[in-house]
């Protein structure tokens, strides 16, 4: 009787861990996700430094900190930027604050400025 027990135990044990499993998840939103309008506010900005700066390309190298609404950790990496005149605002070496968001499939400067 105890395995008839235990069998059936773990037979409801599962069925309930499957019909929680098959809840709305369509419902839930990822607190990660960026806040509605796309626009970053000054808290949302990245700290960076300037390695490399590519005007032809449209294109700038960054080292960065985490960037939170792209769930990225810190790191040295190449931008696309919105606008090719944000690359007149800063030089290679510089620290800068910017924001950055997925276009198209890849990665865009939407903001960039020299930090304080």
């Amino acid at each position: 009787m105890n395995k008839w027990f235990s069998l059936h135990a773990s037979a409801a044990l599962l069925a309930g861990t499957s019909a929680f499993a098959g809840g709305d998840h369509g419902a839930m939103q990822d607190s990660r996700a960026a806040p509605p309008g796309g626009a970053a506010s000054s808290a949302d900005l990245v700290d960076g430094e300037v390695r490399k700066i590519d005007l032809d390309s449209k294109k700038i190298t960054l080292k960065h900190g985490e960037i939170k609404n792209l769930c990225m950790p810190g790191m040295t990496m190449v931008f696309q930027v919105k606008d090719p005149a944000l690359l007149d605002k800063v030089k290679v070496g510089d620290k800068v604050r910017f924001a950055a968001e997925k276009s198209n499939g890849a990665i865009v400067v939407t903001q960039l400025q020299p930090a304080p």
